[in-house]
């Protein structure tokens, strides 16, 4: 392959990245068609339900697709779900090559979408920017390959750990960019998960506060909000369910409501592991995590954490302040829990870390 193919799968990259707050619960997928050089077709996948990029990519180029290649950042579809399979409509257009970034971790797929463009005479190539690919997908892949959804935990911290005062006032520790990048991370996940302490101390919203325009989308999605209630303690005038958008109470307890369902027990608690595969099984790709030390130091202690992002304000918050996971058993040092550091940037006056914990 030769820079002229890592230039036009960049832009495929950069044409998925578009569908970044639209496409739930498919992936966010791109398109190039290239033809003498030149591209003569693109599009992106923008909403579930609605045609896919390779769809659109061959509307514009017309007649000209024949004898064309095709840059896809998802290997194109083999199955007829929503809408046609896009591997057929690619052999139909006469496409004479297709470069996929990656294979679809989809085992409805999984191969069979570059097999059926190989019986057809398409010449076919996987693998290249396969990183950059799969980084703009993680909990659909996850999702597919493990039957868990993508969690990130969300934190907002002082300089010396602290996320809230003794009294547990917190609003708030970070400035106006650190909030505004929290609203494009709950934009693009699929459900916002708290527990109940959360609710009942801090009667939160939870939800996107963005407009279509802020984010190039012509609807604003509302992720599902999902509350983690043991005890059916709820509250009916909870701020949470006023605003728009679907909620759902997952509990230990037996009810006939219609947003809550009833989980296995573990250690007097929702069962996490419960909770996660029933969101996958409900096509959940992303889960954003926003919740106390208690809740998101379960998460990591269970290891069900894969990415967590913590915004540091600078100021001293005092050791009589809350912590930022409560973690009981930790009392060695080879009991630390390591972090992989993916990226560090300044928010205003605030700085953003994102990692990834490094299970043993």
């Amino acid at each position: 392959m030769d820079h002229h193919d890592h230039s036009f799968m960049q832009r495929a990259l950069r044409l998925a990245k578009k569908g970044l707050y639209g496409t739930e619960p498919n992936p966010r997928v791109g398109c190039v068609l290239v033809k003498g050089g030149k591209i003569i077709g693109e599009g992106w996948h923008q909403k579930a339900g609605g045609p896919h990029a390779e769809v659109l990519a061959l509307r514009q180029a017309g007649e000209k697709a024949r004898g064309a290649t095709a840059y896809v950042t998802l290997e194109p579809c083999s199955h007829t779900g929503k809408t046609p399979p896009c591997a057929d409509a690619l052999v139909q257009a006469g496409v004479a090559k297709v470069i996929a970034a990656m294979q679809d971790p989809n085992p409805q797929v999984a191969g069979q979408g570059l097999k059926r463009l190989q019986d057809n005479g398409i010449e076919v190539e996987s693998g290249l920017m396969e990183a950059q690919a799969r980084a703009l997908n993680p909990g659909f892949i996850k999702r597919m390959e493990t039957g868990l959804p993508y969690v990130r935990v969300k934190m907002a911290m002082s300089l010396d750990g602290r996320t809230a005062m003794a009294s547990g006032e917190s609003q708030w520790i970070t400035g106006d960019a650190a909030r505004q990048d929290v609203q494009l991370l709950r934009a693009r996940s699929s459900a916002i998960l708290t527990g109940i302490g959360t609710i009942l101390f801090d009667d939160p919203s939870m939800n996107v506060r963005l407009s279509a325009q802020d984010l190039n989308v012509d609807d604003v999605r509302q992720p599902l909000r999902v509350v983690l209630d043991s005890e059916l303690r709820f509250p009916v005038n909870a701020k949470i369910a006023e605003v728009d958008g679907d909620i759902l109470i997952m509990t230990t307890s037996k009810n006939d409501l219609d947003n809550a369902v009833q989980l296995a027990e573990k250690d007097g608690h929702v069962d996490l592991n419960a909770a996660l595969k029933y969101l996958a099984d409900m096509e959940i790709n992303e889960v954003h995590v926003e919740a106390g030390a208690i809740l998101s130091g379960a998460f990591l202690q269970q290891k069900l954490v894969d990415e967590i992002v913590v915004y540091i304000a600078p100021h001293i918050m005092g050791d009589e302040a809350r912590g930022l996971f409560s973690l009981p058993g930790l009392s060695k040092m080879k009991d630390r829990i390591s972090l992989d550091i993916q990226d560090v940037r300044m928010l205003g006056k605030d700085l953003r870390i994102t990692a990834k914990p490094v299970y043993s």
